[in-house]
């Protein structure tokens, strides 16, 4: 399957905004002080359900970007 060059950007540019968001949100997560994420100083279900989700939108962030990436190398190869 060949992608555009429009959509390989906007899949690559996707990873990155997905790595930007979720690493301010981990970041955000972990000084949390309203006693969401954590209880007497350990870690809460909430800490631990939101640390799954941005792990898996790590992952998720990742491989949309390598597809980008890869499509826009293939772009460069045919032109």
């Amino acid at each position: 399957m060949k992608l555009s060059r429009p959509v390989s950007w906007f899949l690559l540019a996707f990873g990155v905004w997905s790595w930007i968001i979720w690493i301010t949100f981990v970041k955000n997560l972990v000084k949390d002080g309203s006693g969401l994420a954590f209880e007497d100083g350990d870690p809460t279900a909430y800490f631990w359900v939101h640390l799954l989700l941005a792990v898996v939108s790590f992952v998720l962030g990742t491989v949309v970007g390598v597809i980008g990436l890869r499509g826009l190398r293939a772009l460069r190869r045919t032109s």
